[in-house]
C-alpha cells in the first residue's frame, strides 16, 4: 500500500469492506452545502450511507463512538440532498452504518506514512441511526 494519511487509509479499508460484502460502490466522498458522506454504497434495492470513523488508543471510546447527533444531523441532510439529485434511488430503501476503525498503535493521523502493516480492531455497525424526527429539522 501506498503511504497515505489515516483518514484516506480508513476510507480504502472501508470500501475494500464493502466490496467484498457484495455491495457497489456509488460515490465516494459525497459534499453538499449541509455536510459529507464518506461512502455510499448500493446492493439491489439497499443504499447506504457510511460514515468512516479511525482512532488511535489515546482517545478515549471506540472510533464508531464519535459520530454524535450533530454529525447525524449532518449526514441526513446531506443524504436527503444526495437523494434529490439522484431520483433512480429514490424507491431504495437508506440507512445510514459506521465503520470504524481502532487502531492498537499510537500514529500521527495527517502525516505520510506507510500504514499497511498497522494492526487494529474494525467494527461496522449497520443502522447505526435512523431517520430521526429529532435529528432531522430541516
Amino acid at each position: 500500500m501506498a503511504k497515505n494519511n489515516l483518514g484516506q487509509w480508513a476510507e480504502q479499508e472501508a470500501v475494500k469492506l464493502l466490496l467484498q460484502h457484495g455491495y457497489d460502490i456509488v460515490k465516494l466522498n459525497y459534499f453538499s452545502r449541509f455536510g459529507e458522506i464518506d461512502i455510499i454504497a448500493q446492493s439491489k434495492q439497499e443504499l447506504i450511507f457510511v460514515e468512516v470513523k479511525a482512532r488511535t488508543p489515546t482517545q478515549m471510546g471506540h472510533a464508531f463512538e464519535t459520530v454524535n447527533q450533530s454529525k447525524q444531523q449532518k449526514m441526513i441532510k446531506t443524504a436527503f440532498k444526495f437523494l434529490q439529485e439522484h431520483p433512480q434511488y429514490e424507491q431504495y430503501y437508506c440507512r445510514f452504518d459506521v465503520i470504524g476503525f481502532d487502531l492498537h498503535h499510537k500514529i500521527a493521523k495527517n502525516v505520510q506514512q506507510d500504514l499497511s502493516k498497522i494492526s487494529y480492531d474494525q467494527s461496522w455497525i449497520e443502522n447505526a441511526f435512523t431517520l430521526d424526527a429529532d435529528l432531522i429539522n430541516l
